[in-house]
């Protein structure tokens, strides 16, 4: 993890990240409620409303099991998923579950955790399953409204919002899985206006690189924006108003290598479970 001189980045706490998987979970039950668990997700083609109760139940349990000392396999719970009664009351008890176990994990738990982090491996799974479950959330609200939601109709604070970009942005786009490449490199400067935080991503044809603050080399492209906003946009679930985008990011082109910018993110940057 980098962060460029004198940029400092808070995120939230351990407690926050519980207390963000209880909304997220709570949000997604209860648009799942509204919408019927037949209704398609426009945020994730070809699903129902039941597939992504069913896959989020099936995290919350595979995430529990890893933090309790078990050898998780996603196939029992995909399994059990698939013949419960009540699919909806099957999904509280997962995250019922994944609180439980933990609030009970000590804080040098010294297990396995899949991203580079500055965080704990404790703290790393916390913050991967409040912004898992935020973001199936937003899917959930999807689904209900029939199109992607906006930034001013989520629940979360502008801290969350920043924290999971953070998250995207430092530890997935990096990643050699990721796919974010361009064979003609370009920067790309992120600022969450009213939180304060800054990013920076270079793409190029081996990797990306990602610092807090400002990039090295000079920017091809700055996305602007309220933090809901950025991470609704990073993370490819910002509704438009009007066909045009959302009117509170700017996006600033500087380079012909900027404009390509949005379009590789898009294609790239899909967290997916495997």
């Amino acid at each position: 993890m980098q962060t460029s001189a004198g940029m400092t980045f808070e995120g939230l706490p351990f407690e926050g990240y519980g207390d963000g998987i209880g909304s997220a979970a709570t949000v997604l039950r209860a648009n799942a409620t509204s919408s019927g668990l037949t209704a398609p997700v426009p945020t994730c083609p070809g699903w129902s409303v039941a597939d992504l109760v069913r896959h989020q139940g099936i995290v919350h349990r595979w995430a529990a099991g890893l933090l309790s000392g078990e050898e998780p396999d996603a196939r029992v719970h995909e399994a059990a998923a698939e013949s419960v009664t009540n699919l909806l009351d099957w999904f509280d008890e997962g995250a019922t579950d994944l609180l439980d176990v933990l609030s009970k994990t000590r804080e040098d738990w010294d297990g396995w955790f899949f991203l580079r982090s500055d965080r704990s491996p404790r703290d790393g799974w916390a913050r991967r399953q409040c912004h898992e479950t935020t973001i199936h959330a937003v899917d959930a609200m999807a689904a209900r409204l029939g199109r992607t939601p906006m930034a001013d109709e989520v629940w979360f604070s502008p801290r969350l919002a920043a924290d999971g970009i953070d998250e995207l942005v430092m530890s997935f786009a990096p990643r050699r899985s990721s796919g974010l490449r361009s064979d003609e490199p370009v920067t790309i400067e992120l600022t969450a206006a009213d939180t304060g935080d800054r990013w920076s991503v270079e793409v190029g044809a081996e990797r990306a690189t990602a610092v807090r603050g400002a990039a090295d080399s000079a920017v091809d492209v700055r996305w602007t924006g309220p933090a809901r906003d950025l991470y609704l946009l990073v993370w490819n679930r910002l509704g438009q108003r009007d066909g045009s985008g959302a009117s509170r990011i700017q996006i600033e082109h500087l380079t012909d290598a900027g404009a390509t910018a949005r379009g590789l993110w898009q294609k790239a940057m899909k967290v997916v479970w495997s």
